[in-house]
């Protein structure tokens, strides 16, 4: 499995941001997305994901109401939508996918050692 994040870059405080996370070479049928996002010196912190099967969203409650998870089937790609950023947004962000044989009931319930592929990351950076 390959993932390609963009979307990343400066925003000022206030501002919306939409990342990507383009998808390729699953094979076992289903999968799960997941956010995530860190800050040098500090452990990654996860922040949404979304099943294949169903559709199904998890978000972290310190991101709940400002960031938007959501996929494109046909493009294979995923998105974060992160509005109304703040300072504290800064970091890189990015994305990461397990592919499984079997649906999946909550993604949420992932730990980030569960996750198998990762991307390269994309930057933001909030600031005026």
């Amino acid at each position: 499995v390959q993932l390609v994040e963009s979307g990343g870059g400066l925003v000022q405080p206030g501002g919306s941001l939409r990342l990507s996370c383009a998808a390729s070479g699953f094979t076992k049928g289903y999968y799960a997305i997941g956010w995530f996002r860190q800050v040098p010196g500090k452990e990654r912190e996860w922040l949404s994901c979304i099943n294949s099967n169903d559709g199904r969203t998890g978000y972290s409650d310190s991101v709940k109401g400002r960031f938007t998870i959501s996929r494109d089937d046909a493009k294979h790609t995923v998105y974060l939508r992160i509005d109304s950023l703040k300072p504290e947004d800064t970091a890189v962000y990015y994305c990461a996918a397990l592919e499984v044989y079997f649906a999946l009931a909550y993604c949420e319930a992932l730990s980030e050692s569960d996750y198998t592929s990762w991307g390269q990351g994309t930057q933001v950076t909030v600031s005026s």
